[in-house]
């Protein structure tokens, strides 16, 4: 009956570890997730800014 209880505490301690393991990384899906969406809209903002831009011919390249 001893060898069980251990067993049980041990098998619930690693419960509780793995608990908190999978937690932590569903904090960090969460922010990965919004700072990949905020760089998709980012980028997207970016993309139709570059649209909307009329070169004239009299100004100068960004480069220079």
């Amino acid at each position: 009956m001893e060898q069980i209880e251990e067993k049980m505490a041990h098998l619930t301690r690693t419960v509780d570890d793995l608990s908190d393991i999978v937690a932590r990384q569903q904090r960090e899906i969460d922010v990965l997730t919004r700072r990949v969406a905020m760089l998709m809209q980012r980028e997207a903002e970016r993309e139709a800014d570059a649209g909307s831009h009329i070169f004239t011919g009299q100004e100068q390249p960004p480069h220079y």
